[in-house]
C-alpha cells in the first residue's frame, strides 16, 4: 500500500472529501468515508483528516491508495544503461511511470525499486502511460538535483517518434506553439488562447503510406504536448483515444499509441561526457 500527496485544486466544494469525490470519480464516496474512517486520509504533517475537514484550496492531503484486485499489465521494461547515478529504461505502451488513478502496484517505478531493492529511485521526468520509450532515474539523492537541472534548464534533446496521418501541405520542418491549459475532463489538456507556453519541432521521417512517420522535438515538456500538437495540426497520433476527441472504447492492448521516446542526448552534468541514448523499441 503506497500514498500519494494531492495539492487540493481551486473549486468550491465545503469539505475535503467533498473535493476528493469530484477529483477522482472513479472512487466513490464510501470508499473515501471508509478511508477517513480508518485513518488514511493525511494532513501534511501526517495527522488524520476528518471527512467533514473543511476544503481550503491548496491544502496538500496524503491519502493511502488501496487497490486490491491490481491486474498486471502484460508487458516488460528493458534496462538500457545502469551507474552508480542513472538508470535508463525502456518503458513499454500501457505501463504508468508513477502511481496514478488505479494504478499502484503496477507501475515502472514500482517494478525498477523491487527490481533493484533501490528505494532512492526517482525519474527525472515523465511519460504519459500510453507513451512508450526513454525514461531516465536518479539513482543517488546526492547528484540528482545535476540531472534535473538538464531538464529544467532545457539542456537535453528529446527525440520523439509517432505514426500520424500524412500532412502533404504543410513546409516541414514546422514550429508549433501554442498555450495549453486544462481541458475537460480533467485529465485532458486543450489549446486555447494566450501566450504560448508550449513549444515543439515536428519534422517528417517517411513521407509514405497511409500514416507518415513523424520525428517530434518537444522544446517545453508539458502535459499531453505531442499528441495535442499532431491533433491540432490535423494529424492526430495514431490510436490516440484522448485526442481530438475522446473514445468511449475498452482499452485494447493490441493497439497502442504511435508515440515512442526515441532519444535523449545530453552533456552529463557530473563528467561533461556527451551521452546519447536510444530506445530499442519500434513503432506498428
Amino acid at each position: 500500500m503506497k500514498h500519494s500527496t494531492l495539492h487540493l485544486p481551486a473549486g468550491r466544494w465545503p469539505t475535503v472529501l467533498d473535493c476528493l469525490c469530484a477529483h477522482f470519480p472513479a472512487i466513490g464516496r464510501e470508499v473515501w468515508l471508509d478511508r477517513f474512517a480508518r485513518h488514511r486520509v493525511l494532513d501534511e504533517q501526517g495527522q488524520p483528516l476528518r471527512a467533514d475537514h473543511p476544503y481550503r484550496e491548496g491544502l496538500r492531503v496524503r491519502y493511502f491508495r488501496e487497490v486490491p484486485d491490481e491486474a498486471r499489465i502484460p508487458f516488460e521494461e528493458q534496462v538500457l544503461f545502469q551507474d552508480e547515478h542513472l538508470l535508463v529504461v525502456d518503458k513499454p505502451h500501457f505501463l504508468p511511470v508513477v502511481p496514478a488513478g488505479s494504478y499502484v502496484r503496477e507501475t515502472l517505478l514500482n517494478r525498477l525499486v523491487e527490481r533493484f531493492d533501490n528505494p532512492q529511485l526517482v525519474p527525472l521526468h515523465r511519460l504519459d502511460r500510453l507513451t512508450a520509450g526513454l525514461v531516465l532515474f536518479s539513482c543517488n539523492p546526492q547528484t540528482r538535483d545535476a540531472y534535473q537541472a538538464l531538464f529544467r534548464q532545457q539542456r537535453i534533446v528529446k527525440r520523439y517518434e509517432a505514426m500520424a496521418p500524412p500532412l502533404p501541405r504543410l513546409n516541414f520542418p514546422v514550429l508549433r506553439q501554442t498555450h495549453l491549459e486544462q481541458g475537460e475532463p480533467f485529465f485532458r489538456m486543450q489549446e486555447g488562447d494566450g501566450k504560448p507556453n508550449s513549444e515543439t519541432r515536428i519534422e517528417v521521417l517517411e513521407p509514405c503510406g497511409e500514416h507518415w512517420r513523424y520525428a517530434l522535438y518537444p522544446v517545453t515538456g508539458r502535459k499531453h504536448q505531442l499528441r495535442l500538437h499532431m491533433a491540432g495540426l490535423g494529424a492526430a497520433i495514431l490510436n490516440d483515444p484522448l485526442y481530438p476527441s475522446l473514445s468511449d472504447a475498452p482499452e485494447d492492448h493490441t493497439r497502442p499509441l504511435q508515440l515512442l521516446a526515441r532519444s535523449l542526448s545530453f552533456q552529463d552534468p557530473l563528467n561533461g561526457q556527451a551521452r546519447t541514448f536510444t530506445s530499442c523499441l519500434t513503432l506498428q
